[in-house]
């Protein structure tokens, strides 16, 4: 009988593909509350108060877009929080920089308590965040404007949402402040135990008097950077981006990244598919896939510019090689992992939240771009069907 039913909900007849737990089969998955509570075959539909077919699509652990910006209004590039997560087939979400020390609770009690997605942050290192356009003035680069000991404040003050701290180096930022900006990262970092997530090529605008080698900037990068830490573009086609214009990455990102150091995809505005078939055949390949999301850099509030999400950048990796299981895992396994939250997200083993992600693989000719207009034609894509947040569908 419905009314003395075992599971609220029953997604039927769906191929689960878990890589934490090594699965891909079709299964069928249970929830009682937000926890998962079955995961078999051929589960009987009269144990179920809802059952929701999902008979063709593939049903994985909630996706994780591990680089978003959300801070909408306060960023005036920020987007719409569920629109990023939920609404495009994303359970969590984790904003990069977007707060800092004077505006991280703000970002909790506006942004992060409201949303129905899981909103996660990395605080920047300066105290303003990330304000206007990303050329938000000099607070934004200053290292004057940086309080170490406020971040490791909040940071342990709200250790549920504050999984890291983010900050820049690239031309821009050491053409006026060297690396000071962020050396200061990683001291918060040290005293926190927490990941660093380090924006990599050309963002801010360059003083050319004292414009730095690219060379160097990698030097400085690959010096700076710890195991356990990302680095973030890591497919970027800036000339002082890991890769630059060289045809094979030098032997000593090839020895940051064997020693554990992270590669974020982070499609965002620089994303080239030239660098990628390049840092491909070196095997340097992204331990996670994520966006980058942001509105328009130079006018107000307005995403009608953003043409790309995190199923999107999955397809584009398919689209150059990668298989299905690689992508799922480096949406969900894998920045579970970053966050340090793999037992409770990024799987669908039972006794988990029931975060889950149902997506349709899509057979058709798709054309997809990089930032440069490269366009590449594939045959397949993914595309959100629905979600599963805390067992509410």
């Amino acid at each position: 009988m419905r009314n003395q039913a075992k599971w609220d909900v029953l997604l039927k007849g769906g191929r689960v593909i878990d890589p934490s737990q090594n699965l891909d089969a079709t299964m069928d998955v249970a929830v009682r509350g937000d926890r998962i509570v079955a995961l078999a075959p051929d589960l009987d539909e009269q144990d179920a108060v809802r059952v929701v077919d999902v008979a063709g699509a593939l049903v994985t652990p909630g996706l994780i877009d591990l680089h978003v910006h959300v801070y909408q209004h306060i960023t005036d590039f920020g987007v719409p929080v569920d629109d990023a997560g939920v609404n495009a087939g994303v359970t969590t979400v984790v904003d990069q920089g977007s707060a800092g020390g004077w505006t991280i609770e703000g970002f909790k009690a506006f942004i992060a308590d409201k949303a129905v997605t899981e909103t996660l942050c990395f605080i920047s290192i300066n105290l303003s965040g990330t304000l206007r356009g990303c050329r938000g003035g000099p607070v934004i680069q200053n290292p004057d404007y940086v309080d170490v000991e406020m971040l490791v404040r909040f940071a342990r003050q709200f250790p549920e949402m504050i999984k890291g701290v983010k900050t820049h180096l690239e031309s821009g930022g050491m053409s006026k402040w060297w690396t000071r900006m962020a050396q200061q990262a990683f001291v918060a970092a040290e005293q926190l135990g927490l990941p660093v997530y380090l924006h990599t090529g050309q963002l801010w605008p360059v003083v050319e008097s004292s414009r730095p080698d690219p060379e160097v900037v990698r030097d400085e990068v690959l010096r700076m950077i710890r195991p356990g830490d990302l680095m973030a573009h890591c497919y970027s086609g800036r000339d002082d981006g890991l890769l630059g214009p060289h045809e094979q990455p030098s032997a000593a990102l090839i020895e940051t990244v064997a020693r554990g150091v992270h590669l974020d995809l982070g499609h965002g505005s620089n994303f080239s598919f030239s660098t990628a078939r390049r840092m491909m055949a070196a095997k340097l390949y992204p331990y996670t896939i994520s966006t980058d999301v942001h509105g328009d850099f130079f006018t107000h509030n307005n995403d009608t510019t953003l043409d790309y999400s995190l199923v999107g950048a999955m397809s584009k990796m398919m689209a150059l090689g990668f298989d299905l299981g690689f992508v799922i895992r480096a949406s969900t396994l894998h920045p579970a992992q970053v966050l340090r939250m793999d037992k409770e997200i990024g799987t669908l083993a039972v006794g988990s939240r029931a975060d889950i992600s149902v997506l349709d693989l899509v057979i058709e000719p798709w054309e997809f771009k990089d930032s440069n207009d490269e366009v590449l034609t594939a045959q397949k894509r993914l595309v959100p069907r629905l979600v599963l947040r805390q067992g509410r569908v």
